[in-house]
């Protein structure tokens, strides 16, 4: 087969997780920046290209052509190489139940990438906002922005959790499936459906919203924007705070939920444990050369 069975799927993820737990913290935090900037710009993508869609096509396809569009983030990442912390909860959970990579490392990795994350998303929502591209569509693109991030902000705590956990379980299963292609068309081809699937049911994504919400609090100040989103008065809670203890906090936890432990820890258990996991790895691009994700 031109593909990797799903054991070896899982060896492959143990070792691209020992390799991540390995890296150097400058080298982390730089490719951590880049994969922020490459969500950040997918989900600027998403808000030009949906900013009207819904009244002409209608709520169900305007949320799929979001998401076809979405998949050119993790397209990025996967291939260009970046360190993304969804990704990262399944990949170093595999590696540190393998035995390979030491828990304390995990969580440092996590911490190291979730930082860098961040700050790629806020370099790129202030590019955005800087290009005044915004204004778009007498100005549909800012005001969905805006409302994006409204609703974002004004979800429920238990909400906001689970759709992180669904987000996540998906995310990392486009990752997983993606370890098993050798060449860079079969991997966006593998990572496409599941990406575009989160996208479309409207989960929570914790590193797009380092995007999303900074992006919609600095569009909320401009009038013609609330004007044209038809929000005004109504968007009181779309502040810093609530960016935090209302959907990046929640989804954050729901995010570590869905990748660490129902696709890394599941597969791990049904794969890994018990078994001699320190067998050659089967000779594959994506095992002798593991991409960044």
């Amino acid at each position: 087969m031109n593909m990797l069975t799903p054991v070896e799927i899982a060896r492959a993820a143990s070792a691209t997780g020992l390799k991540k737990s390995q890296l150097p913290p400058a080298k982390m935090l730089t490719l951590a920046v880049l994969a922020g900037a490459y969500i950040a710009l997918a989900g600027d993508l998403a808000t030009v290209v949906s900013d009207d869609m819904g009244k002409y096509f209608g709520y169900g396809f305007s949320q799929f052509i979001t998401g076809v569009v979405f998949t050119v983030g993790l397209a990025l990442v996967i291939v260009a190489g970046a360190e993304l912390f969804t990704g990262n909860n399944m990949m170093l959970t595999v590696a540190a139940l393998d035995g390979k990579a030491p828990w304390p490392g995990v969580l440092k990795a996590w911490l190291v990438v979730y930082a860098g994350n961040f700050a790629g998303s806020l370099l790129v929502a202030w590019l955005v906002v800087q290009s005044g591209q915004w204004a778009a569509n007498n100005y549909l693109v800012g005001a969905k922005a805006v409302a994006w991030a409204n609703a974002k902000v004004s979800l429920s705590w238990q909400a906001a959790f689970i759709r992180g956990i669904l987000c996540n379980w998906m995310v990392c299963l486009a990752i997983w499936l993606s370890l098993a292609a050798d060449d860079v068309v079969n991997k966006i081809a593998a990572l496409f459906l599941p990406i575009m699937g989160f996208v479309a049911c409207g989960f929570e994504h914790s590193v797009a919203n380092m995007y999303f919400i900074p992006v919609g609090i600095v569009l909320s100040q401009v009038p013609e924007v609330v004007a044209a989103s038809g929000l005004a008065g109504k968007i009181d809670n779309l502040n810093w705070v609530s960016m935090f203890t209302r959907n990046l906090i929640p989804v954050t936890l729901g995010n570590i939920v869905g990748g660490a432990a129902l696709v890394g820890g599941v597969y791990w258990f049904a794969y890994l444990k018990g078994s001699s996991t320190q067998a050659a790895a089967p000779a594959a691009t994506s095992i002798s050369k593991p991409a960044n994700r």
